[in-house]
């Protein structure tokens, strides 16, 4: 696949010296190895290498949606790679999904989501930020995903249209405080998943799921070690990607 005016472009150097650029002819990345000048990539493939002024090489690799959320502006904590891949199996995630997700912030998580409910589900997604919302519209349309998502501006405690959701998403310092409501527009046997960042907040956010009718409770922390992979040197990394957050999942039932 040829690099087209206006399409994404990964420039790697090496892991963590990666730049993303929208590829505009008359734009010129200056980076510390040197100039890319995008008038000599457009038409390139994907995964081209390319030489820069400085004689150091770079690939043009095509962004997928790990690159996109890493590489998303923001003004709150994202949910992490690590967290996503089990949110996603956990909840059953799936093309034509129809998920409910309450608090934007930059969409990290609804990139993830549109990406994998697309192209028959559909992320309906509320936040009260306006700021936040105007930040998480641009990463959404950074990874051309917006046309899955319906963002709102909207109190929660107004209550919410949508009903018969397959999944929710609460993503608040508070989530206890509106479980009844997000339990009336999912349908039953229907995913929830709370992102809490604090074991309080998985406390009572736990023992409110009970009383509001979910089973099947977990709560869960993931965390990731690199390895750094060198010949005759493997061995694991000295940094890792330890707390980031805590999930708690349930399912909903009958009362």
């Amino acid at each position: 696949m040829k690099i087209a005016e206006g399409q994404y472009v990964l420039v790697f150097y090496e892991r963590d010296k990666t730049w993303l650029v929208k590829g505009v002819s008359e734009h010129k990345l200056h980076t510390h190895v040197g100039i890319v000048d995008f008038s000599k990539i457009i038409g390139l493939e994907y995964g081209s290498k390319y030489i820069t002024n400085k004689e150091k090489t770079v690939y043009l690799l095509k962004p997928t949606v790990y690159d996109f959320i890493l590489k998303s502006d923001r003004k709150t904590q994202i949910i992490y790679p690590k967290d996503l891949g089990y949110i996603a199996i956990r909840t059953g995630l799936k093309n034509g999904s129809k998920v409910i997700e309450i608090g934007t912030g930059s969409a990290a998580l609804t990139t993830f989501f549109a990406s994998i409910v697309k192209p028959d589900g559909h992320i309906f997604t509320y936040d009260v930020n306006p700021e936040f919302m105007k930040i998480a519209r641009k990463n959404l349309e950074k990874a051309d995903l917006q046309q899955y998502v319906t963002m709102s501006q909207h109190d929660l405690h107004e209550g919410l249209e949508e009903r018969e959701a397959d999944i929710a998403v609460i993503d608040l310092g508070d989530p206890w405080n509106v479980l009844e409501i997000v339990y009336n527009s999912i349908k039953p046997s229907a995913s929830l998943v709370a992102i809490c960042p604090t074991i309080n907040q998985i406390e009572k956010t736990a023992i409110q799921m009970r009383k509001v009718g979910f089973v099947d409770i977990e709560a869960t922390e993931i965390l990731l070690r690199n390895i750094e992979a060198r010949e005759g040197m493997t061995r694991p990394s000295m940094r890792m990607i330890g707390h980031t957050t805590y999930l708690i999942f349930g399912r909903k039932i009958g009362l």
